[in-house]
């Protein structure tokens, strides 16, 4: 192969392959937004929303992600997916805060400080939006689980159907004999 030789033991070994660069497009001025830079990665979405997650603060998710605020805000408005997944992401970074709150009110390092009221404020304040989220998800799941039971009945119809139809039919054939 391409990426393999061999040594003089004979041992063969792979090359390292080089990393892909991040592509960035270039935007023109009437795309820019306030504070962001000339070109913006292909894949901010995804460092934006990993971003989000670890820290749940989309300013500095937007900072990481190399774009302005705005241009998070504006995709959220015009793309239903990517609004879907930044309220997972808040979801999930909302589990991580209160998870690293309670961690650190059970068994407090010295070395690690936390600012626990204005944690516990931020989590209060989105503490609505979170259930909230958390209902439409137990309500799409009751929704699988309901249209799951109704295709599996109506599997059992269909099957239920076509036995008695082989039924019928062997039955006309016995009379017909």
């Amino acid at each position: 192969m391409a990426n393999e030789r061999t040594t003089r033991a004979g041992a063969t070994t792979r090359r390292a392959q080089p990393k892909p660069e991040k592509k960035r497009v270039r935007i023109t001025p009437s795309q820019k937004l306030d504070g962001e830079a000339e070109t913006v990665p292909n894949n901010w979405r995804t460092f934006f929303l990993q971003a989000l997650a670890e820290t749940s603060n989309v300013k500095l998710s937007a900072r990481r992600a190399g774009i302005a605020p705005a241009r998070a805000y504006k995709a959220k408005r015009e793309d239903k997916g990517f609004a879907l997944r930044w309220r997972a992401a808040l979801m999930e970074g909302y589990d991580h805060l209160e998870i690293e709150v309670l961690g650190h009110l059970r068994s407090p390092q010295p070395d690690y400080k936390m600012d626990v009221p204005s944690a516990i404020r931020l989590l209060a304040a989105h503490r609505a939006t979170v259930e909230r989220e958390r209902a439409l998800l137990e309500e799409e799941d009751e929704q699988a689980v309901r249209d799951s039971i109704d295709a599996f009945l109506e599997g059992m119809r269909q099957r239920r159907l076509a036995n008695e139809a082989i039924l019928l039919e062997a039955s006309s054939r016995d009379v017909a004999e």
